[in-house]
């Protein structure tokens, strides 16, 4: 068994492989993009979430490992990607002779970061639901020209900015947004994120920590 980092599962072509597959798949059912520069921006955030908070570089490496195959699965189906994404893992860590203690770590958060199942099982996965569910912005957008029939473009494309913002003192993590309401309403926002929002919450207090959301520097959580 061995150490494995987070830049030999960025540099390996078969993952890299999974990442991009997933991502073609639902490029073909319409979604947003998730792409290596989603799962990168996740292990980003991820890492500042943990770092700032005090984890070790062994949580912070794992993490990042999680958040960079945490949507593999949706190669399989979009549908219970989360356990599938993990069986996947599961797999390709194992022939890459990682430690099964660090094994159970990635697959515990992959396999609980979609809100159809999830939960905040350790700090890894609740720092993945975080990063994952705070990647909002308008250049996820894959088709603008289709907004106006598909809200989850619509609302990432009115999102103008975003931010995480992680305050180790004060114990919080706030997302700030800038949304365009002439894109969108605020209430189109909630309408399909209010379940990731109470998530995000959630994982926050794992972290003992707490959740707020600011959309257009008014605090809503």
């Amino acid at each position: 068994m061995k150490e494995i980092t987070f830049e030999e599962i960025r540099n390996n072509k078969e993952i890299s492989a999974y990442v991009a597959s997933a991502d073609s798949s639902l490029a073909a059912m319409g979604y947003t993009d998730h792409s290596a520069g989603h799962v990168l921006k996740c292990a980003k955030t991820v890492k500042e979430i943990l770092t700032e908070f005090g984890y070790s570089p062994r949580e912070i490496n794992l993490g990042q490992i999680a958040a960079y195959m945490h949507d593999i699965g949706n190669t399989v189906n979009r549908v219970c990607h989360g356990q599938n994404g993990a069986l996947m893992a599961f797999n390709i860590l194992t022939r890459l002779e990682m430690e099964p203690k660090d094994i159970a770590l990635i697959i515990a958060a992959i396999g609980n970061h979609d809100e159809s199942a999830a939960y905040p099982v350790n700090a890894i996965s609740a720092a993945l639901i975080l990063a994952d569910k705070s990647d909002v912005r308008r250049t996820r957008v894959r088709h603008p020209e289709s907004r106006e029939e598909n809200i989850h473009d619509r609302v990432n494309y009115a999102v103008i900015d975003s931010h995480l913002d992680i305050n180790k003192k004060e114990r919080t993590l706030t997302l700030k947004l800038t949304l365009d309401t002439e894109v969108t309403p605020i209430m189109d926002y909630f309408e399909i994120f209010l379940v990731r929002m109470n998530l995000c919450k959630l994982a926050a207090s794992k972290l003992n920590a707490s959740f707020k959301l600011i959309i257009n520097q008014l605090e809503l959580i």
